[in-house]
């Protein structure tokens, strides 16, 4: 069984959480962590997910937290998703690229910033559900 590995990231930035929004014609838009596959080119987690943060949404991260894995089965595969916490040092959206950008199927795909709060994120459509249930559960003791 081949196991694939992803990084992603929930971001906090001076009382706000940055997530990723996507959305297609058609569909209902929705929120999840910014990031993605580990590459062979890439280090570890740690640098999966920078180099994800960036050509995402052109962010420099802080120091990583990991604070959620999530194991998901697929037939011939498994998907094991590691989820961090960090703070935002900067973002500049011209400094996004990568093949989610220069792919024209690949619908909406923005960062989208909320209030370190239940509301805001109950709001969001946050995805996977294992991911919203965890960050609501969480998200006040992360605000204060």
């Amino acid at each position: 069984m081949r196991v694939r590995h992803k990084a992603r990231v929930v971001l906090f930035d001076d009382g706000h959480l940055v997530f990723l929004k996507r959305g297609w014609l058609g569909g209902d838009p929705y929120c999840t962590a910014v990031g993605g596959s580990v590459e062979p080119e890439d280090a570890d987690l740690e640098a999966a997910l920078r180099r994800e943060a960036l050509e995402e949404i052109g962010a420099t991260i802080g120091p990583v937290t990991e604070f959620l894995t999530l194991t998901e089965p697929r037939g011939t595969s498994t998907v094991v998703q590691h989820y961090f916490r960090a703070d935002l040092v900067a973002m500049d959206p011209n400094l996004r690229h990568g093949p989610e950008l220069d792919d024209p199927d690949t619908g909406l795909f923005e960062p989208v910033r909320v209030a370190v709060s239940r509301p805001a994120v109950a709001a969001l459509n946050l995805q996977p559900p294992e991911l919203a249930d965890y960050v609501l559960a969480h998200v006040e003791d992360w605000g204060a």
